[in-house]
Order: structure tokens, then C-alpha cells, then sequence
């Protein structure tokens, strides 16, 4: 169904780039249409899990990941004012064949453009989308340069404020959660251990864990606040502002912050699961359109699965693609066998940030029953994710 199928994929992130890679290794002729000067990307780390490394080995990308990532040992949760430990659970243990890794996301961007490349895929820059426009045509996209594309097969995996997005579903005002997020990439002390951890408390965490072998120290740590911030990833900000939010925190935490030199800041804002991920026009004319990633289903970053569910969601798409008789057919699989785990994903996700920021009475309720479930049923604890780590879309 693939072969010689022409593709246009907007957006050279995670996602776009794994689409692309996985769309031509079944024949389709790819291109890339990125905004920016070059493939890149500031300075972040994220958190591969099984169920997105899955999808990089079936993609003969396992031995470049395994070269660039780290093994992770396990994710730890910690009270932020004490610094003692409440929960471990060893996710290195999750599935021996799939591990849970640290990456910096530069260098996941760098080896999915070059696996990408590497398929036949073209990647084009400077080509900023200002429209896109369906109808009872092919989907048409509109440059920054005024020039107006007709597409065979149109992707969009151009993130959260996707222009095919709005052309399938209209414009959504996203809700802004009342938290912002800071993060940082600092020099790692020797010895760093292979571990998320995750320190909580009133109305704030901070998550740390190790990057290209040891050497940095990712950081990302969440506020709750009334004060508005803008939904930008490229939004600096003073450290001293960072500093003062987890003043009353322990002096790990404290250390880490004051290595901080120019931090990131953005504001974290939920936005609807799309109803409508995909359309086809009359199979004589051979069109369709996708979404996929953050421009489907935004994900607040409180499960560490925004990259892994793009990765899933662009194995899934080429496979349904391929393995359907008619492209309609594989554009509505595609839709139906993602959407109610793709939600399932956003509502933990939201309800993890709840969890991280209780305080009082609740907060040491909560701190105990974690700390005893730990020591008396570690394994079944770690079970109640089997629904996310244990799922293999290449299976």
C-alpha cells in the first residue's frame, strides 16, 4: 500500500523524523518539511521507556540508541523538604530486552534525522507552514513565502500548535494548568548514579536523572502558580527565580539549583485530545491527512511519555498505513487503535502532577502508604504500570 506512496511530514522533531524513517522503510517517498535553519535542539534530556524503545529496535535503530542513551536503574521519589527517600522502583528490571533509558534530546533528534536520511527520507528547512487547508481536494499547505503545496499523504507531526491540527478540528484555546516549568542541564558530580529522582513537595517537584554518560545532570522542576507564562520551549529565564521556589528544599536540591546558569522556563497548559486525527479524500484522488505526537494528543510532562507516545504513534500510523488495502482504512486504524490509550496516558499524566505537589496532612498520608507498599509489595507496585512500560505496538 506504501510503495511509491509520496509523503509530506511537517516538523523534524521526535516525532516527524520516526514517521518519516518508518514510512520509507515501507517504500514511501518522504519529505521533511522543517521551520528551522537546522535540525536542533536546546539543551533537555527525556526518559525512554520500554514501550518507546521497543519501537526504535523495530525500527534497526537499538544499537544507535544504545550507544547514546543511558541504562536507567530505577525512579526514585523523594520528600523535597527532608531529602529522604519515600519509594525505588528498579525499572531497569521492566524488560531486559527493551531497557529504560536516559537521553539528551539533542542526540535522539540527531540519530532519528540520520536513520531518517539513511531511509531515503528528504529533509527540507526553512520551510515554515503558515495554512493548511482541507477540503474536496488534496490537503494544500501555505509557506511563510507564500507558496501553496498540494499534498498526496499529509503528516503532521509539527507539535503543539499544529497547523493541520486546527484545519481537522478548528482552533482550541489550550487551559493554562496554573504551573510552570524550569529546565536545565548542569554538570554532573562523578559517580552519578543511573537513577530518575523525583523530590516533592508543597506545590512543587523537581525532577534530576543523568545524561550522556554521567557527565550532566538533567533537571526539570514544576511550580504551581497564577501568574501566566508563555507555551514556549525557548523562554529563558533568571535562575534566582528557580532558586527562590525551592528555597525551602533540601540542600541536594539546593546544590544542584545553584549550578544553574540560565534556565528555561515555560508555561504548562493542557490541551484537548483531538477528535479528529485523520481524513481521506475519494480513494481516486488518493489523499489523506494525519496527526500524530503533540499535535494529536499533548501530554503535561508529569509521566515522562511525550516522546515515547510520538514514537508509538508513528510506528502505529506506518503499519496501519501498510497493511491496509485502502489508505482511508489505514488512516481510520491508525485513529482507533491509538486514541483511548493515548488519553489514558494524558489523564495520568495530569493526575501524577497532583500527587507530586500534596502538603500537610495529605502529603504524609500519602508519603506512608507509598514507603509501606514499597518494602511490603515492591513487585505489585511496580505492576500498576504494566499497562504503560509492558505495551508493545511492534508486537
Amino acid at each position: 500500500m506504501l510503495i511509491g506512496t509520496k509523503v509530506t511530514v511537517l516538523g523534524a522533531g521526535v516525532a516527524g523524523l520516526t514517521v518519516a524513517r518508518a514510512l520509507a522503510l515501507r517504500g514511501a517517498e518522504v519529505t521533511v518539511l522543517e521551520q528551522a535553519p537546522e535540525i536542533t535542539e536546546v539543551g533537555a534530556g527525556l526518559q525512554i521507556s520500554p514501550n518507546g524503545a521497543c519501537v526504535l529496535n523495530a525500527l534497526g535503530l537499538g544499537d544507535v540508541i544504545e550507544a547514546a542513551g543511558m541504562h536507567a536503574e530505577a525512579v526514585e521519589l523523594w520528600d523535597g523538604g527532608s531529602g529522604t527517600r519515600v519509594l525505588r522502583l528498579d525499572v531497569g528490571k521492566l524488560q531486559p530486552g527493551a531497557p529504560y533509558r536516559f537521553v539528551h534530546r539533542a542526540d535522539l533528534i540527531d540519530l532519528l534525522a540520520t536513520g531518517a536520511r539513511e531511509a531515503g527520507v528528504q529533509i527540507r528547512l526553512l520551510q515554515r507552514i503558515e495554512r493548511v487547508t482541507l477540503g474536496a481536494h488534496p490537503p494544500r499547505i501555505t509557506t511563510a513565502q507564500g507558496a501553496e503545496i498540494e499534498c498526496g499523504l499529509l503528516i503532521g507531526a509539527d507539535g503543539l500548535h499544529s497547523r493541520l491540527r486546527e484545519a481537522l478540528n478548528g482552533a482550541v484555546a489550550p487551559f493554562f494548568t496554573h504551573h510552570a516549568a524550569w529546565r536545565a542541564v548542569i554538570p554532573a558530580e562523578p559517580g552519578i548514579a543511573p537513577v530518575a529522582q523525583v523530590f516533592m513537595g508543597g506545590g512543587r517537584h523537581l525532577v534530576s536523572y543523568p545524561l550522556r554518560g554521567g557527565t550532566l545532570r538533567n533537571i526539570v522542576a514544576v511550580e504551581e502558580r497564577h501568574r501566566w507564562v508563555e507555551e514556549s520551549w525557548s523562554l529563558r529565564d533568571d535562575p534566582m527565580g528557580l532558586r527562590i521556589a525551592f528555597r525551602d528544599f533540601c540542600p541536594t536540591v539546593r546544590g544542584w539549583l545553584e549550578l544553574v546558569e540560565e534556565p528555561y522556563l515555560w508555561g504548562l497548559f493542557r490541551h484537548p485530545v483531538a477528535k479528529r486525527w485523520q481524513a481521506s479524500g475519494p480513494e481516486a484522488g488518493g489523499w489523506g491527512a494525519a496527526i500524530l505526537g503533540d499535535a494529536a494528543h499533548p501530554t503535561l510532562p508529569f509521566l515522562a511519555q511525550g516522546a515515547v507516545m510520538a514514537l508509538e504513534d508513528a510506528w502505529v500510523l506506518a503499519e496501519s498505513l501498510a497493511t491496509h488495502d485502502t489508505q482511508a482504512a489505514g488512516l481510520a486504524a491508525y485513529q482507533q487503535r491509538r486514541e483511548a490509550r493515548a488519553a489514558r496516558v494524558v489523564d495520568a499524566a495530569t493526575r501524577n502532577a497532583r500527587n507530586y505537589h500534596l502538603s500537610g496532612l495529605p502529603r504524609a498520608v500519602a508519603h506512608l502508604g507509598l514507603r509501606a507498599a514499597g518494602a511490603l509489595a515492591p513487585g505489585r507496585l511496580l505492576g500498576q504500570f504494566d499497562w504503560l512500560y509492558g505495551h508493545d505496538v511492534t508486537g
